[in-house]
């Protein structure tokens, strides 16, 4: 199971930091201005929106109680009448939609003066803006961990409570977030848009592919300072961190066992299921893990990679 990160309209995760130099002090005021900029046009934006659905929901309203149910389940079911022909995600309004297909299109109209990293929406060049300033105000009381936004630190603590209210209808899997969910319902749909121009290879997000592309280049940017062990991808490093730090956040609803991953925990649930969905094709011996069946193989396929060196 690979663990990645990609660019979404609801994923709270913390963006990568740039190696940046140090910004003069006008230069970091010239950041929280236009952050500051891009804010008012955000809040007026939310602001009018406001006022629409207020609108709405007065009339929606205005007959008994029951009509307004009725009425409100009415509006939820046509409330998303936009559709992406790439990877079927459904939106309220064409703006939306158009705001969307720049991810498939790679269009980054939004171009930090810092840095110059660009970016697909004016709120993830708004986030990207705390980068330059350093400014992480919202600390877990938990782990100690810092947040640029209060919402970043809500979903946050979800890892420390357990809690994962948003279930998948397919399979069961639980997620702490809406934006999860719906990431990993495309796996349901079976689409991979995002195609590896080196080796042909789909997959279902962006981030798996950015992820991908690294393997061609053989780098690991990401080092751990406690062992020394290599990653290709941050998300990578922060999941090995928590070995160092004894962090074992996902635990077995059936007999309390803690891990440091999901990944593990998910192997671990396996054994109280007693399911065993891997089945090799030659001799249909069934196996808990899919690593467990590739190694399997090497027996069938004659391939001994271990020599003796006596």
């Amino acid at each position: 199971m690979v663990f990645v990160k990609e660019e979404s309209e609801e994923d709270m995760s913390e963006p990568e930091p740039w190696r940046i130099k140090q910004q003069e002090q006008g230069g970091l005021g010239k950041v929280k201005e236009e952050r500051q900029d891009l804010n008012e046009v955000e809040e007026k934006h939310h602001k009018k929106a406001h006022d629409v659905t207020a609108g709405e929901k007065s009339l929606s309203c205005s007959k008994t109680d029951n009509s307004c149910s009725q009425s409100s389940i009415q509006m939820t079911e046509v409330e998303r009448p936009f559709t992406c022909s790439q990877c079927g995600n459904t939106f309220s309004c064409n703006g939306s939609l158009k705001k969307h297909m720049l991810i498939h299109t790679g269009e980054k109209p939004f171009t930090c003066s810092q840095c110059g990293k660009s970016f697909t929406q004016k709120g993830h060049l708004n986030d990207h803006l705390l980068i330059h300033t350093s400014e992480k105000p919202f600390t877990c009381s938990q782990c100690g961990n810092t947040f640029r936004r209060k919402a970043y630190l809500e979903h946050h603590m979800l890892i420390h409570t357990g809690k994962r209210p948003f279930v998948c209808p397919h399979c069961g899997n639980s997620f702490t977030r809406k934006g999860n969910l719906k990431k990993h319902m495309i796996i349901h749909t079976g689409i991979k848009p995002f195609v590896c121009s080196q080796c042909g290879k789909c997959f279902t997000h962006k981030g798996h592919l950015n992820d991908h592309l690294i393997t061609h280049t053989e780098e690991k940017p990401f080092t751990c300072s406690q062992c020394g062990n290599s990653f290709t991808c941050k998300r990578y490093l922060e999941n090995h961190m928590l070995i160092h730090a004894g962090i074992k956040p996902f635990t077995c609803s059936q007999c309390g066992k803690c891990f440091t991953q999901k990944r593990q925990l998910n192997d671990h649930m396996l054994i109280h299921t007693e399911e065993k969905p891997f089945t090799c094709s030659h001799c249909e011996k069934t196996f808990r893990r899919k690593v467990s069946l590739k190694k399997h193989m090497l027996i069938h396929a004659g391939i001994k990679p271990f020599t003796c060196s006596h």
